[in-house]
Parts: C-alpha cells; structure tokens; sequence
C-alpha cells in the first residue's frame, strides 16, 4: 500500500470533523461569538469550584481530627472519674 493509498482512505473521526467544520460556517459570527463566550465563562466558573471543595474538604478534615481528638479524651476523663 503505497502513500497515495493509505491519504485518500479518510478515518470516520476525520470525516465527523469535516462535517462538524461545515456547519460552523452555517452558523453566524455573533453565534459563534456567543457560544466561545460560554464556553470560556464555564472553564473559568470551575476555577471558583474547585477552589469551594478544597476549601470544604480541607474543613471536613479538620472537623473529624477535631472529633476523634474529643472523643479519645473525653472517654479517657470519664475513666479517671470512676
């Protein structure tokens, strides 16, 4: 199978993009515009909530060394009491 052979047989995945390529230009510049603009303002939004869940598993964290340091000693001074 020569060069010329192995080019002119298109991968499906080749041909999805050419057809996904042709309807963009179907699509008016303030729609394509808009669309980018989305996309851009939902990566951006993912900054604040990844930041929020670190921020709350950090917390949870702390919380639960927290309860199992009270618990430990709070059952160490009830021994003591009896």
């Amino acid at each position: 199978m020569g060069k010329k052979d192995a080019s002119a047989t298109k991968l499906p995945v080749d041909q999805y993009r050419k057809q996904i390529g042709k309807q963009d230009y179907k699509k008016t510049k303030g729609a394509l515009k808009a669309t980018r603009l989305k996309a851009e303002a939902k990566k951006s939004s993912s900054g604040f909530r990844d930041a929020f869940l670190l921020v709350a598993a950090i917390l949870i964290f702390v919380l639960c060394v927290y309860a199992f340091f009270y618990l430990n000693l709070s059952t160490e001074l009830d021994l003591d009491a009896d």
